[in-house]
């Protein structure tokens, strides 16, 4: 424990952002430096817990009291090392994951909890900017062969677990980059891509091979494999394919023009910030449009600073549940995951959040376009266990709009892949699997949001990790690869 009192003494103080006007000019990330000085206080705030729920609040079961003492001992190095023993990829976690290892914070019983998610960032941004990130191909090789299929933080994660092992692996994507929705999905002011790039690099001189813009188990022509070649040529296959079915809203007008998938406006509007003119590259565009984004979650937020630096008129968010509260709700104590409002930083850059809010109809402008939309307020009630929402008498509004977002979640994988590698998906539509991360397809594994379902970044990266302790038990009859979750 590096400063006994540090919890006492200090108070807990996150990464700054740049002023609004500022980064909705751009599609920078949005915090600013962390001066190390001021972060190794921040980590001399962790309490070295006899038990450290933090740890246990993790999926990844990372090492957080260690390396907040290094921190503050000012050991940076060995504070990477006790860091990439649990976690292939911090950059991504310290940016992208809610931080369920703050949530469990011992600190955060009466306190506000230790900053864990910026002291992870912090120690992984100067590992890279000291070199201390290297290439570590396995010292040899078992001459058996693995596909995955997919290359988000599941895929990747297994990938280079099994690479290390000495398995000779290939990576199929079907977009025309590596990265899945790290790089289609999430918008540029959360990740910058030169975080992604530089880790795939990593992983390519360890020895893992991409194969991109190649289709798996759908013959459609060009770029597509099927997938008995793939399993023919391989001697094990993890399928980390996400969950890409989205949830729709059918309701009346749902056929109008300008009604749109989240992920068919956000990798798009991604790809548009390489471009060299954006906007002819983007063929969704919230400019001068009043937005409407029906779902409250992440992936809605990332469609409301999309839409805002796309310089739309308006935007209005709106959530079925109703308003959590500014603190956490007595129905999720600690350590449990909390009840409470979240606000990102697109929230903070403009926009109307609305909660309790059913839209239940969509309203044309007699041209095959959506000119706005009708909902009414809710309340919500629980019966047998589900969530019921009725609509409260005499509060119906209108919304215009000339573009509406859907970002209500995910189901599962898509069902042509799953049919082309024989493999179940059960009521849910994720593809059912053993406690081993196997599927009814013998050789054939899954790991991440195909199997588990939607779910955060660290959950993908800690399956992905697991996965690959199971894929190179069932090759070699022993693993000494790390498995940071129980059974499946």
């Amino acid at each position: 424990m590096g400063k006994p009192t540090g919890f006492l003494e200090f108070g807990r103080e996150t990464a700054g952002r740049r002023p609004v006007p500022v980064r909705l000019r751009d599609w920078k990330e949005v915090y600013e430096p962390y001066p190390r000085t001021r972060l190794q206080v921040q980590a001399s705030r962790c309490m070295d817990c006899g038990i450290p729920f933090c740890s246990s609040g993790c999926p990844l079961g990372n090492l957080v009291p260690d390396w907040n003492d290094l921190v503050y001992r000012d050991h940076w190095r060995a504070a990477i090392e006790r860091l990439h023993a649990t976690n292939n990829f911090p950059e991504f976690t310290g940016r992208l994951c809610p931080a369920p290892c703050e949530a469990a914070c011992v600190l955060g019983i009466n306190s506000d909890p230790v900053t864990i998610k910026a002291v992870e960032q912090s120690i992984v941004d100067r590992a890279w900017e000291e070199g201390w990130v290297e290439p570590l191909p396995p010292d040899t090789l078992t001459g058996k062969k693995v596909a995955v299929v997919g290359s988000g933080p599941a895929g990747l994660a297994a990938a280079q677990q099994l690479t290390r092992a000495g398995h000779a692996v290939t990576v199929y994507e079907r977009a025309d980059a590596a990265g899945g929705l790290l790089r289609y999905g999430i918008p540029e002011f959360k990740l910058e891509k030169h975080h992604l790039d530089r880790r795939l690099a990593q992983l390519e001189a360890e020895g893992t091979v991409f194969l991109t813009g190649v289709q798996v188990g759908v013959q459609d022509g060009k770029g597509s494999v099927s997938a008995a070649s793939v399993r023919a040529a391989h001697d094990a296959v993890v399928l980390a394919v996400g969950a890409t079915v989205p949830r729709d809203l059918e309701i009346p007008g749902r056929q109008l023009g300008g009604i749109h998938q989240a992920m068919e406006y956000l990798p798009p509007a991604n790809r548009a910030v390489d471009a060299p003119e954006p906007a002819a590259a983007t063929p969704i565009t919230a400019a001068g449009k009043r937005v409407v984004i029906i779902g409250g979650g992440d992936t809605g937020a990332d469609c409301l600073g999309t839409a805002l630096r796309q310089g739309a008129a308006s935007v209005h968010q709106l959530e079925i549940m109703p308003r959590p509260p500014d603190e956490r709700d007595p129905s999720t104590p600690w350590p449990t995951w909390p009840l409470v409002l979240r606000t990102s930083s697109a929230h903070e850059e403009g926009g109307e959040r609305m909660f309790a809010v059913s839209t239940v109809e969509f309203l044309g402008d007699g041209a095959g376009r959506v000119r706005g939309l009708r909902a009414t307020e809710v309340s919500m009630t629980v019966v047998d266990g589900r969530f019921r929402f009725d609509p409260l008498e005499g509060s119906d509004l209108f919304l215009p709009c000339e573009l509406v977002l859907l970002a209500l979640g995910f189901s599962g994988p898509e069902p042509a892949l799953a049919e082309a590698f024989g493999v179940t998906l059960g009521p849910r539509g994720t593809v059912t699997r053993s406690a081993s991360y196997e599927t009814d397809a013998p050789g054939v594994f899954v790991c991440g949001d195909a199997g588990r379902g939607q779910s955060l970044i660290v959950w993908a990266i800690a399956e992905g990790r697991s996965a690959a302790a199971s894929v190179d038990r069932w090759l070699t009859g022993g693993t000494m690869l790390p498995s940071p979750l129980p059974p499946a």
